[in-house]
């Protein structure tokens, strides 16, 4: 039988049971999977120094002989570690890995290895701390065998690929050249159309692949790698047209502006909007006032307002009543957390009391509904199958809540708006879902607003939000006091911790966000210490802060746990909360004035920005200080940026720049590889990919002469609420 693409990797060799979990963890499950696993950098063997040129605190590859390994437990902690000395044609230096006791069963002396890590120095001279090791056989080109020290002029970019317990890169390569070797590239179809591909200098998929995997040379790299990042953009692109095709092919609920009425309702709260919520709240009506449902994006930073333009919108709505039933529209605000619902509720029953309108709350842990039968502002607890019966029938207008929104069970009489705050992967099917009432299929598509605090460069935004217009709240309102943000060197945590005590005594509260979440290891000590939550807090409670209560908070908590510790720091229950940045995205906390943001120089300036923003909510002065121990030029710009800048937006286009859109936003929370992501910051690349994409669907919406593209967006649909 011919091996194909679509072949399983037995097909190729014999898979050991740890071999197929390693590669199950990396979605490998056949051979194009296999194909588009890329590697994720090459190792330049032109770069390779020996053992002679070592320099403590540079990265270092090595390609040389195991030489006295050992295996032994280190003296302090006991820990079992292998330690061995590596030779090449210069020289030998040391190696030791923590707590992997299996180095020396897999690489006795003798055995030809390739090792990479980064040079560090104690009293017996330099080492690499666990560096990464792989056989050498099979990686080293012929030319350079003899002498571990490369010469050759081809051939010398070795590629690295994202590994995996039971799976190295040298495993994955050796599969990758079988495949190879059994011509399974010989019926492949490339689902870009040739004139775009020739339009932009792009090389076939076939070719594409090989140039990846087997590189001739850092320009064919390069061109393969543009190929794929654009494939991937292209693809997102022609999803997200098709979908605003479809969109405004849909019918909507019609919504007649009240502007006097909208008035009346902005008036009564005890603010000004400012300019940038005024000219969202317009985009927006105008975009209700349509025949064919809105799709928009609200960004704004935390603070700037964007619960008060969302309840403004939901009040325009529900001047309307629906034709066909009698019973009013009916809109859905879905928050992250059951926390957040919870607050966004209760705003919502300050903003619409002695409206008379109901409004829902529906989480996994509970339901509630106001105006309460005693018709005070206080709402009450409701059965979970009441609350839905009132939705479908349409006696509830509003309803608050979390993912539960979104469950079968929930069906709606007239669902109008549907508001989404920080879930942005919510698509068509989703949005039709939600809008059927049982037993029905409703010809009307609900309106969309999807919010977001995250600061996202415009070439970003475009290409994960190309189904969304886009509205951007740029100033923060008046009645806001700017945030003190202060750099903290080592020296002045003293100082600034006495500033932090009077800020407690006078009842306020105090966010510490460190990198990591456990105590370091061994290995770890011997580099840079970082900050852990748990170390922290155990010294700040203990040394620091004594009469004061501390709590911690981190992504390995159980949720219940998560929502607990934020529900008793809102509550006042712990005066310092300690936490990974897991806080970045989370609730209201008016009463929290100071945030520690332990090694600032580790997190990129648009995250800390949304941490800064976690303070700040009230009319108290609030303060952010930025401990860093690096007094390095390049961080103190970094860091001097946050201080000075104006809003996050300018902070996050700095970011993708300068670290890149990895760095900014993680790529697995959109569905957007490395690779694509590197790619949008070449605006000129996802504007091509937009036009492309609008051309060929106006010519052709099915895609029926480009099936391989078609199954692609396809695929690309199937995306679920995370």
């Amino acid at each position: 039988m011919k091996t194909t693409l679509n072949s399983p990797l037995s097909s190729l060799s014999r898979i050991s049971p740890d071999h197929e979990a390693g590669l199950k963890k990396l979605n490998i499950s056949n051979i194009l999977e296999l194909l588009h696993h890329f590697p994720i950098r090459y190792a330049d063997m032109r770069e390779i120094s020996g053992t002679s040129t070592l320099v403590a605190g540079q990265p270092f590859t090595v390609y040389g002989v195991m030489e006295k390994v050992s295996v032994r437990r280190s003296f302090k902690g006991h820990m079992p570690m292998t330690e061995a000395r590596v030779a090449d044609n210069t020289g030998t230096i040391r190696c030791v890995w923590f707590n992997q006791a299996y180095i020396g069963k897999m690489y006795p002396d003798g055995t030809k290895v390739k090792i990479s890590g980064v040079v560090h120095s104690d009293a017996r001279g330099f080492l690499l701390s666990n560096p990464n090791i792989e056989r050498a056989e099979g990686i080293i080109p012929e030319s350079q065998e003899s002498l571990f020290a490369p010469n050759a002029d081809t051939n010398f970019l070795t590629p690295v690929y994202r590994e995996t317990k039971g799976v190295s890169s040298l495993y994955l390569y050796t599969l990758i050249k079988k495949a190879i070797q059994l011509n399974v590239l010989d019926d492949i179809v490339d689902p870009i159309p040739p004139h775009v591909l020739k339009k932009l200098h792009l090389p076939e998929l076939r070719e594409a692949l090989l140039y990846i995997h087997f590189p001739k040379n850092e320009a064919l790299t390069i061109a393969a790698r543009k190929r794929f990042a654009f494939e991937e953009i292209f693809s997102l692109q022609l999803k997200q047209y098709q979908e605003k095709v479809e969109a405004k092919h849909s019918l909507a609920y019609p919504i007649k502006v009240d502007k006097i009425g909208i008035k009346k309702f902005i008036d009564s709260f005890p603010f000004k909007p400012t300019t940038a919520q005024m000219d969202a709240i317009n985009s927006i009506l105008k975009d209700l006032s349509r025949k064919e449902p809105m799709g928009r994006l609200l960004e704004g930073d935390v603070g700037s307002g964007k619960t008060f333009v969302a309840a403004t919108v939901t009040y325009a709505v529900l001047q309307n009543s629906a034709e066909k039933n009698g019973r009013p529209l009916q809109i859905a605000y879905m928050a992250p957390t059951e926390i957040l619902a919870k607050q966004h509720f209760e705003s919502f029953i300050k903003y619409f009391e002695g409206t008379g309108i109901e409004i829902g709350l529906l989480t996994g842990s509970g339901c509630g509904k106001f105006p309460s039968k005693s018709d005070t502002s206080t709402p009450t607890a409701v059965s979970r199958a009441q609350l839905l019966s009132w939705l479908a029938d349409g006696r509830v207008s509003i309803v608050i809540g979390t993912h539960a929104l979104i469950q079968k069970s929930v069906a709606f009489q007239n669902l109008a708006l549907i508001i989404i705050d920080e879930q942005h992967r919510f698509g068509m099917k989703q949005r039709k879902s939600l809008a059927q009432k049982k037993d029905t299929v409703r010809k009307e598509l609900p309106h969309l607003l999807s919010m977001t605090a995250t600061p996202i460069p415009r070439t970003l935004a475009l290409t994960i939000f190309g189904d969304l217009d886009l509205t951007v709240i740029d100033s923060m309102p008046l009645e806001r006091k700017k945030i003190i943000t202060e750099i903290v060197p080592a020296r002045g945590r003293t100082e600034t911790y006495e500033k932090i005590r009077k800020e407690l005594q006078a009842g306020r509260q105090v966010y510490v966000i460190c990198p990591r979440i456990d105590e370091q290891d061994e290995e770890e000590r011997q580099k840079r210490i970082l900050k852990s939550v748990k170390e922290e807090a155990q010294r700040l409670a203990d040394v620091i802060f004594p009469e004061f209560i501390v709590d911690i908070l981190h992504s390995k908590m159980k949720k219940e746990e998560k929502e607990e510790v934020m529900q008793d720091f809102l509550d006042k229950k712990s005066d310092i909360l300690v936490a990974t940045s897991v806080i970045e995205v989370g609730i209201n906390v008016p009463n929290a004035t100071v945030i520690i943001i332990e090694h600032a120089d580790r997190f990129g300036l648009a995250q800390l920005h949304q941490l800064r923003g976690r303070v700040g909510r009230r009319e108290y002065q609030s303060y952010c200080y930025l401990f860093t121990e690096s007094e390095g030029e390049i961080t103190q710009k970094r860091l001097k940026a946050l201080v000075n800048a104006k809003n996050g937006f300018e902070l996050a286009e700095q970011d993708m720049l300068a670290r890149g859109i990895g760095a900014l936003m993680d790529g697995k929370q959109w569905g957007i590889s490395d690779l694509a992501m590197e790619a949008i910051k070449n605006p000129k690349l996802v504007e091509i990919a937009r036009d492309e994409a609008r051309e060929l669907l106006d010519n052709d919406p099915t895609l029926e002469k480009y099936p391989e593209l078609a199954e692609i967006i396809r695929k690309r649909t199937q995306v679920h609420m995370e």
